[in-house]
C-alpha cells in the first residue's frame, strides 16, 4: 500500500513508521508546497495542527495523482476538519480518525506512544465501513476499532480534549495543580456540561473511546458540584498530572496560533447556533486566543484563577442578559 503523510510530527511519524513496519511505502509530503510531487496514493493520512488544514488541503491537490481512488484520514484534533477535506475531495474519500494513544517524540524526533488507548476511525460520506482500513492499522499492532457516525467520534474525542486544558493554558499551570484550584476546577466542570449540552443539541451522542470513557465522564460532570469535582480531579491528577497539555505549550512556545478555535472555539460557536448558553468556553476560547496573539496579557492571569473566573462571570452576566432579550 502506498501511503503519503502530510505533517511529520510525532503523530505523522508515529502512524506512518508502524505501517512502513508492516511492508507499506511511506511518503512524507515536504515543508514547501513546491517540492510536492503527484504520486499513486491508497491512504493519505492528514497530521497536521487544525490551523495547517488548508495548506494540507493544497498539498494533497497536488500529491494525489488520483484523488477519488485515494482514501484521505484525518486524526487531527477538535471539529470541522473532515468538512473542509470533504469539501475539497468528496466526502466519500474522508475517514475520521481519533487517537486516544499518547505519543511524544523519541531521539531521534519520532512519534513513540505510551501504552494503552486505540484508534478509532468512522467514514464520514456514505461509504460503507472501510474494512480495509481495518485491517491495514490492526496489522500494525494499534489497537483498532470503528464507529457508525463520525460527529459522535470527533466531538466524543473533543469532549475529553478540552479538560484541563485551556484552564490550564491560561493559568500557565499543570493539571496536578489545577485540581487544587477549587472555583477554577468548578469552570470545568461547567465546561463540560456545556459541551454535553451542545452535543445534545446538536443531536450528537456521545461514545466511549479507546481507554476513556466519555459517557461516564459526562455523567459525572452531571452530578453535584462537589462530587463531581472529587471524581474528576482525581480522574484529571492521575491521567494528566505533570503532562503539560497541548494548548499551554503552545502557549509557552511563543506560538501565535494554537487549536482553540477548534476545541472550545467549536463549542462556543455550536453553543451560538443552537442557542444554548456556554459562557465557561467562551470566556476560554477568548483568552487563550488573546493571549496566543497577545503573550503579554498572559501576565493577567497567570496562577490568578481569580482572574479567569471574573471573565467568566462576566461573560455570564452578559448571556443572561442576551438570553433575556430574546
Amino acid at each position: 500500500m502506498n501511503v503519503y503523510i502530510v505533517g511529520a510530527g510525532a503523530v505523522g511519524t508515529y502512524l506512518g513508521e508502524a505501517l512502513r513496519r508492516i511492508g507499506n511505502t511511506v511518503v512524507y509530503a515536504p515543508r514547501d508546497l513546491g517540492d510536492v510531487e503527484p504520486l499513486d496514493v491508497d491512504l493519505a493520512i492528514v497530521a497536521v495542527k487544525s490551523f495547517q488544514t488548508d495548506s494540507a488541503i493544497a498539498t494533497l491537490r497536488r500529491a494525489l495523482r488520483n484523488p477519488a481512488a485515494t482514501a484521505i484520514v484525518t486524526p487531527q484534533n477538535g471539529v470541522g476538519n473532515e468538512e473542509k477535506l470533504a469539501a475539497a475531495f468528496g466526502a466519500d474519500t474522508i475517514i475520521a480518525g481519533a487517537l486516544t494513544i499518547a505519543v511524544n517524540r523519541d531521539k531521534d524526533g519520532n512519534g513513540s506512544a505510551a501504552s494503552g488507548g486505540g484508534i478509532v476511525f468512522a467514514p464520514v460520506g456514505g461509504a460503507s465501513a472501510h474494512n480495509w482500513l481495518l485491517a491495514a492499522f490492526g496489522a500494525t499492532g494499534i489497537p483498532v476499532s470503528a464507529a457508525a457516525d463520525y460527529r459522535s467520534l470527533k466531538w466524543s474525542k473533543l469532549a475529553l480534549n478540552v479538560i484541563a486544558n485551556a484552564s490550564c493554558a491560561i493559568l500557565n499551570v499543570l493539571p496536578e495543580r489545577l485540581v487544587h484550584f477549587s472555583d477554577v476546577f468548578d469552570l470545568e466542570i461547567r465546561a463540560i456540561r456545556e459541551v454535553r449540552a451542545v452535543m445534545k443539541a446538536q443531536g450528537i451522542a456521545a461514545i466511549d473511546l479507546p481507554r476513556y470513557p466519555v459517557r461516564a465522564l459526562q455523567s459525572v460532570a452531571s452530578l453535584p458540584a462537589p462530587v463531581a469535582r472529587v471524581v474528576l480531579a482525581n480522574r484529571v491528577a492521575g491521567a494528566r498530572g505533570r503532562k503539560p497539555p497541548s494548548l499551554l505549550l503552545d502557549l509557552r512556545a511563543a506560538k501565535n496560533r494554537t487549536e482553540i478555535d477548534v476545541l472550545n472555539g467549536a463549542v462556543a460557536t455550536a453553543a451560538r447556533d443552537a442557542g444554548v448558553s456556554a459562557p465557561v468556553n467562551t470566556v476560554f476560547a477568548r483568552v487563550v486566543s488573546d493571549i496566543a496573539n497577545m503573550p503579554q496579557l498572559w501576565a493577567k492571569y497567570r496562577e490568578r484563577p481569580e482572574a479567569l473566573q471574573a471573565e467568566v462571570q462576566a461573560e455570564m452576566s452578559r448571556t443572561s442578559r442576551a438570553f433575556a432579550s430574546v
